[in-house]
Parts: structure tokens; sequence; C-alpha cells
């Protein structure tokens, strides 16, 4: 059994204007499925091929890094979709909106919080708000790591992320990460991330 791209649940235009078509056609059908082209190559006759996605990242330390940096991509960007959604963004309610303001004080304070992690990752990364010991945390990564890696720094369960490698806003964006990081909360779906929040717990 090999990996496969998952579907986008909406089209390519539905999160413009803050994610244009063109960026999504190209990061879903190029980049995630060169990563899961390369995850497949990657896992080719070895003994753990048929594991679920989540258990190898979370044990990536006995892997290769082209399946650390594959594996990873793909977990990342099949979440990253689904944590989007058109006419998303506003305010977080119920469970989540609780835990963010035990954790932050205030949404505002998280989400200011939340986009100095992901203006300072230095290069290629992402920015992620998880779960880490019963709370809610912020934290990044380099490259197409993650939290649930036995090799990440913050360890815990992501329940949104932010991908800030270039080929995610250039395009429309160019060399203006922050412009990026602020639309995103324009198409943030928070049932997804207040379900992934109650399945951490």
């Amino acid at each position: 059994m090999s990996f496969e791209l998952p579907a986008l649940d909406y089209a390519f235009n539905a999160l413009e204007p803050h994610i244009d078509a063109r960026t999504m056609e190209i990061h879903h059908g190029k980049h995630h499925q060169a990563y899961v082209n390369n995850l497949n190559n990657a896992l080719k006759d070895h003994a753990d091929a048929n594991k679920p996605l989540e258990e190898i990242v979370r044990n990536i330390s006995k892997y290769s890094m082209a399946v650390r940096n594959n594996g990873g991509g793909h977990w990342n960007h099949s979440m990253f979709w689904k944590v989007m959604k058109p006419n998303g963004g506003g305010v977080p309610a119920g469970k989540l909106a609780e835990h963010i303001n035990a954790a932050f004080g205030s949404f505002e304070a998280m989400r200011e919080q939340f986009n100095q992690a992901a203006a300072t990752r230095f290069g290629s990364g992402w920015a992620w708000l998880i779960v880490h010991d019963g709370k809610l945390v912020i934290t990044s990564t380099p490259n197409q790591d993650n939290p649930l890696m036995d090799i990440a720094e913050v360890k815990g369960t992501p329940i949104l992320g932010l991908d800030v490698w270039e080929h995610a806003y250039y395009l429309h964006y160019q060399n203006r990460r922050p412009d990026y990081i602020n639309a995103f909360w324009n198409v943030i779906n928070w049932d997804e991330v207040n379900r992934r929040l109650e399945a951490a717990f």
C-alpha cells in the first residue's frame, strides 16, 4: 500500500483573495505530490512501508533523512489543507476558546505569539499551535519537521499549522511573509482545529 495525495475539500480558488488559486494548484498538485512520491520511493521495500504515516512520523529518528523530509512534508500538508476552509477565520469558540484563554490570556495574545513564531522561523519551516502536557503551546519547526516527531525540540500534538516555506506564498506575496501570515487568519477552519483539540485530550 503506497501513500496517496489527499483530495482538497474545496476548489483551488476557494481561499481567494487570501491564498490565490495558482499557489494552491502548485502547492497541492506539485509540492505535496512530490512529497508523496518521494516518501513512497524512500520506503519502497522497507519493512515499515505499510505502517500508518503518524506512527512513522512519531518515530522518525529510526528512518532516513528522505523519510523524515518527505514523511513530514506529507503529514504536514495533509493537515494544512484541513485546517483551512473558504469563508473561514473569525474567532474560535467553545473548548478551544477556553484553552486559548487559559494558555495565552486572550485570542489576540495567542495570535500575536503565533504570528511571531511564523515570522521569525528562519528559512523554511512551520509555525504550530500544539497540545503539550495538557495545555496549548506555540512552537515552530524547521523544514518539514513537526512536533509529533521524536526529534522535535518541543513535542506535542499539532492542532493548527502554518506553512512558511516560500512556495506557500511567494507567487502572491513575494517576500512579504507577514502579509501572508495575517491573511491566514481569514481562512482558518476553527471547527477542524476544535476537533483536533478534543482528539488530543
